[in-house]
């Protein structure tokens, strides 16, 4: 697998946000296999959080389909990265992990649903790309969860409106992530 993400190279890289608290073959799980899967389909390694639930689901849907995928663990827990991570990197706390996962993303962003550690990443990335911190990326919202907040935000600051996009499921990414 490392092979295949120094193939790739840095700038084809899609940051993945979502839950560590999905057990496999629950709906939300399948859906971050099917979303590693398609991201490497269409030429992408991505980057997650680098241990279970939606993390393993989308590397090992990444390296079920080629890809290969960076897990950015963090030193405030014990656990090992999951199985299907071709490169690990260790960071010393939650706003470097998340900084680090913001700045692989190269190519981009997909985001799950997930609890507040999910938001944080989402509104994160959001407001740096609002702000004109960060290059114009698609980010990019899967399935219905994040769909209020999207609606919410939208209203409240119109500017960001298309910031942020809704696809209804993997198949839809490839209006956002072009064939590499």
């Amino acid at each position: 697998m490392r092979d295949r993400l120094d193939q790739i190279g840095e700038k084809r890289v899609v940051s993945v946000f979502g839950s560590g608290e999905v057990a496999g073959g629950d709906a939300q799980w399948q859906l971050a296999y099917d979303v590693g899967r398609k991201l490497a389909e269409l030429g992408y390694a991505i980057a997650n959080g680098g241990y279970g639930g939606t993390m393993e689901a989308s590397a090992k849907g990444a390296a079920e389909a080629g890809g290969a995928a960076i897990g950015v663990t963090c030193k405030l827990w014990r656990s090992q990265a999951n199985q299907y991570i071709a490169r690990r990197i260790i960071t010393r706390d939650l706003p470097e992990r998340i900084q680090t996962l913001i700045e692989l993303g190269r190519a981009g962003y997909v985001v799950l649903p997930g609890a507040t550690g999910t938001l944080a990443e989402l509104a994160w990335v959001w407001e740096m790309s609002f702000k004109g911190f960060l290059a114009a990326r698609p980010i990019v919202c899967v399935g219905q969860f994040w769909r209020p907040l999207v609606e919410i935000m939208s209203q409240i600051k119109p500017a960001g409106a298309g910031m942020v996009s809704l696809a209804a499921g993997p198949d839809e990414l490839t209006q956002h992530f072009p064939v590499r």
